[in-house]
């Protein structure tokens, strides 16, 4: 296991994309764990799915009472950005401000390069000028495209992405890789495997599927129910976050005298993929448990299945063997236990 060579004691974190999903549960996560920790957080609070879930989320981070600035604005925008490093010695950054989901990236592609490539630039730039201890970032399990080999390797060749989005996700671990070596910045990039849980991003199969069911509408099971999907608990994203924050890549010189990039990517995913057919199954007997939906609910006249669709693989795996040797850790919340904890807060969350 490696040593941990960051304390977080005392520091100021920025998180970007704060209001979102992982990012609203990382700030609260580092609340829990440091008492004297300073976070900042930055998210333009998209209207591409419900903002109220969004307000939500800021409010119990603020209902908190800790030491927590908040600032509205994009990390597209420049200024926004270099204001917040002059303003502050940040010490760590954690990127999780990203635009998220594979089909949006085929009707709305402007979104993906401001806020995925513009934004991570200047993210990038920032880091250059304002030297940081560690720069953690999101990356996602869509680079690896339709790729054959599984479980996912972070050694496999990862070259031929199948969407904008995984595109501009390659592009972060080659950005990142450029300034580790030029600047000799320690950068950790992180490939999530579909993340879910209580308070997530409607756009996601899980909340979407609830969302229909609940309207009496019918659900869409791409690829005949055949993807599988390697879902992963967002408490178990989160410690990996937590985990990796602390440990910075080594800085050190080749023989050449120039530095070796501090830079690493890892997997962070369940391991064990389950089918779409599965997933749907388990889905409906929580919601039925949780009482979202009813007991005799006709779930075989409310959905159909279909193809794939542009843009999608047919499974996603993570091998996390180099997370479970650098840091002892390995995902491991099982789906029903995840599913069980969602259902029960939609209905609660829907309920008010």
């Amino acid at each position: 296991m490696l040593p941990s060579n960051v304390n977080l004691s005392g520091k100021t974190v920025l998180v970007t994309g704060a209001a979102g999903f992982i990012g609203s549960n990382l700030v609260k996560r580092l609340f829990s764990d440091y008492s004297d920790i300073r976070v900042i957080g930055i998210d333009n609070i998209t209207p591409y799915y419900d903002v109220n879930i969004k307000h939500e989320r800021l409010k119990q981070i603020e209902a908190l009472g800790r030491n927590w600035t908040f600032v509205e604005a994009s990390i597209a925008d420049k200024n926004a950005v270099d204001s917040l490093f002059s303003s502050h010695h940040i010490a760590v950054v954690v990127n999780l401000a990203a635009q998220a989901g594979v089909r949006y990236s085929i009707t709305h592609p402007d979104a993906y390069i401001q806020s995925n490539l513009i934004g991570f630039y200047n993210l990038l730039e920032a880091c250059r000028h304002h030297e940081v201890e560690h720069l953690v970032y999101a990356s996602s399990s869509s680079v690896y495209g339709s790729n054959k080999k599984v479980p996912y390797s972070t050694d496999d060749k990862v070259d031929n992405p199948v969407s904008l989005y995984a595109a501009t996700k390659k592009s972060n671990e080659l950005m990142a890789h450029a300034y580790s070596k030029l600047y000799n910045i320690p950068s950790t990039g992180l490939r999530f495997f579909t993340v879910y849980g209580p308070a997530g991003r409607p756009d996601m199969a899980y909340f979407g599927f609830t969302d229909k069911l609940v309207k009496g509408d019918t659900i869409k099971i791409f690829n005949y129910g055949h993807c599988q999907r390697d879902f992963t608990y967002i408490d178990d994203i989160v410690e990996g976050i937590v985990r990796v924050m602390k440990h910075a890549p080594e800085k050190r010189n080749g023989d050449d005298g120039l530095p070796i990039p501090p830079y690493k990517v890892y997997n962070i995913g369940n391991s064990h993929p389950e089918s779409l057919l599965e997933f749907v199954s388990i889905l409906q007997e929580e919601l039925v448990r949780a009482g979202v939906l009813p007991a005799d609910y006709d779930f075989e006249a409310h959905r159909q299945l279909v193809p794939m669709q542009p843009g999608d693989v047919p499974v996603t795996y993570a091998d996390t063997t180099p997370l479970e040797q650098d840091f002892g850790y390995k995902p491991s919340t099982p789906l029903r236990q995840g599913l069980r904890t969602f259902a029960e807060w939609y209905r609660k969350y829907y309920a008010k």
